[in-house]
């Protein structure tokens, strides 16, 4: 997943302090290990297109890189990201910045050594308006575009805020994800699903939210998941054509209504945290659908604003967020 540019601050470590309950005291990482200025070098060890069928009508894919040798080598965290620094030059003549991708692997990596990190990468291709010229993204394409034993260019990590806290297991979760930002979920439910030490018991709830069923990303493994941990429910939303089990279209907040009794227990509970990862927007749907489940103290729980704002969720504009509209610490943004 695609989320920013960023400069080069100094290496520093995150160490979050003690919050009240029902906060989470999230996980110490480590943080710009490896700046622009000076990136290290991964290779490519997998490339697979990871959407539920290759006629999708995006084309994503899994690309795993070795960054063994390097500062990330076991030192990235689920949720957090890693920068990617494309070759070549810009039309102007200077180096690309980089692009920060969310990494799609558990803390041990691909490989259980921490040695292979992995993220999901949709090739960015569109067509100019002015002048209807095509568009490629530099950075997604470059890497679609890579063949095992291939080099990249990388910095990180990135991120301290959408990760899981010091103990997953005193925390239930209801992930929204859109598109690509199921990469960071992929992370998340590996670390806590796939733990040699044994599953965490939490309730985790990942809605996945696409254009089409041909679009899901990670269906088949997350499917699979959902079928060998009976505490991981995984639920979709289709936005461009009906869903199997309701007869109409539907954004990832639609299951908010279609799934009212198993999300009303779920977020009434002082465990429950809120992560929502994709394209920017979909958090307004998300806290509306929030709004229309929960009665005024529930929803204190995980979004505040003035009581003339509160008591008309319809009115509410994306712009509102976060001055008008606050998300509490029990709530995870990441969108882009």
């Amino acid at each position: 997943m695609t989320t920013h540019s960023e400069q080069a601050p100094r290496p520093r470590r995150a160490t979050p302090e003690a919050q009240p309950e029902g906060v989470p005291e999230l996980r110490d990482v480590e943080q710009h290990l490896i700046t622009p200025a000076a990136p290290a070098i991964g290779r490519v060890v997998e490339t697979r297109i990871c959407t539920a069928s290759k006629k999708a009508a995006g084309f994503v894919r899994h690309v795993s890189i070795d960054v063994s040798g390097t500062e990330l080598a076991g030192r990235f965290r689920a949720g957090q990201s890693f920068g990617v620094v494309p070759p070549g030059l810009t039309d102007r003549g200077r180096p690309h910045k980089l692009r920060l991708y969310s990494i799609a692997s558990p803390t041990r990596g691909e490989d259980g050594q921490g040695q292979v990190l992995a993220t999901t990468v949709k090739r960015t291709i569109e067509e100019h308006w002015d002048d209807h010229t095509l568009l490629l993204g530099v950075a997604s394409n470059f890497l679609c575009d890579l063949h095992p034993g291939a080099e990249v260019a990388i910095t990180g990590p990135a991120g301290k805020r959408f990760v899981l806290p010091k103990d997953p297991g005193a925390h239930d979760y209801v992930f929204f994800a859109t598109g690509t930002g199921v990469a960071p979920f992929r992370s998340m439910l590996l670390e806590m699903l796939g733990d040699p030490g044994g599953p965490c018991p939490s309730k985790i709830t990942l809605v996945m939210g696409a254009p089409y069923a041909t679009d899901l990303i990670y269906h088949q493994e997350l499917t699979a998941l959902s079928q060998t941990h009976p505490n991981f429910t995984y639920l979709t939303a289709i936005s461009r054509e009906r869903q199997d089990d309701v007869d109409r279209k539907l954004y990832v907040q639609g299951r908010l209504e279609t799934h009212a009794e198993h999300f009303g227990g779920l977020l009434a509970s002082q465990r429950t945290l809120i992560y929502v990862c994709g394209i920017a927007g979909m958090e307004l749907g998300v806290f509306q659908g929030l709004a229309s489940l929960l009665d005024a103290e529930g929803l204190d729980q995980y979004l505040r604003g003035e009581p003339e704002v509160m008591g008309d969720a319809s009115a509410w504009e994306r712009r509102m967020i976060p001055r008008q509209l606050r998300p509490t610490k029990r709530v995870m943004l990441e969108v882009y």
